[in-house]
């Protein structure tokens, strides 16, 4: 961790002679990004021997690198006391269990009533950071785990995490279809080509990779459990779509409401109820960002995914019961 004064110090290597400076000093103050570490020698906040240089200039060897820490507002929205329910708490991150109907950051439509102002009313500190600390998304009626930097040290660590595909990111769905076995959705995304809005599987799209298994089936829907090696916008939606099982309740990629022949009046009113993709972010698994130890949160599943589930195993069992 940097000391309370924001200056730190290092010796370039003698065997760093000939190369770029900024290449050098994100070797020896890793804690931080590359593109922070570049905007600090720009501004003259990173120095060799006491000099400003360029990113690109070459080092000799041995020079003294000071490096003064500044931390700068990056989010400027308003704090607002909006409930949390933090699964994991301590002065690097918070774990937290986000609602279904909670926007994660203010844009168009909503500038106002996300978490991100929710985080800046519990830490006032995160307006240090960018996205106050956010390093991971989950669309507005997704629920579930998501985890929060606190210091920019915890938001480089997790952030390079995420891309190195060390996170483990479990969630659960309830999906219109009878699954007969689990599999994986190998298929690039990008954005649809006419609707900006949407996530399409494009073959020019980024990779994008889902692994799914059965939780519990029913007649005609299924639980699965998914879970992500890659992270793009909608994944697991765009996913399931893909692989013909769309999520239940999806607006975007479900398609029409789909009844099961027979199905009981309790069922009937519960997929007719639900009104967000049943989509539920169920465990979190991560190194801590500084002692570098395991950390495993999970998050129960909400009451409207549960009220649902038992529907479906209500129905279930009244069909198996007319079957005998």
């Amino acid at each position: 961790m940097p000391p309370s004064d924001n200056l730190l110090t290092a010796t370039v290597p003698d065997n760093a002679a000939g190369r770029r400076f900024d290449a050098v000093l994100a070797e020896l103050f890793p804690d931080y990004s590359r593109s922070r570490l570049a905007g600090w020698i720009k501004s003259g906040d990173a120095r060799l021997d006491g000099r400003e240089v360029r990113p690109r200039d070459p080092v000799r060897g041995g020079e003294a690198v000071t490096l003064s820490v500044v931390e700068e507002v990056q989010t400027h929205s308003a704090p607002e006391a909006i409930p949390l329910e933090v699964l994991y708490e301590d002065a690097h991150v918070f774990v937290i269990n986000k609602p279904a109907g909670l926007v994660v950051h203010p844009g168009a439509g909503n500038p106002g009533g996300t978490l991100v102002n929710a985080l800046l009313h519990r830490d006032p500190a995160l307006d240090k950071l960018p996205r106050a600390g956010i390093v991971h998304r989950l669309d507005k009626d997704t629920s579930g785990v998501m985890v929060v930097a606190r210091t920019l040290v915890a938001h480089t660590a997790l952030i390079e995490q995420l891309s190195s595909r060390e996170v483990h990111r479990q969630y659960l769905a309830v999906v219109v279809g009878a699954m007969v076995a689990g599999g994986t959705v190998d298929a690039p995304i990008d954005r649809h080509p006419r609707d900006r809005i949407r996530m399409a599987v494009r073959d020019d799209g980024r990779e994008a990779v889902t692994h799914y298994r059965l939780r519990e089936r029913f007649r005609a829907h299924t639980l699965v459990e998914c879970r992500l090696e890659t992270g793009r916008t909608h994944q697991i939606r765009v996913h399931m779509a893909h692989a013909k099982y769309p999520i239940v309740g999806d607006p975007m990629y479900g398609g029409p409401l789909k009844l099961p022949k027979g199905a009981t009046p309790e069922l009937v009113d519960a997929l007719r109820g639900f009104r967000r993709q049943a989509l539920h972010a169920e465990v979190l698994e991560f190194r801590h960002p500084v002692s570098g130890e395991p950390v495993r949160c999970s998050a129960p599943i909400p009451a409207d995914m549960q009220a649902l589930v038992a529907a479906l195993q209500d129905d279930s069992r009244a069909a198996d019961a007319a079957a005998r």
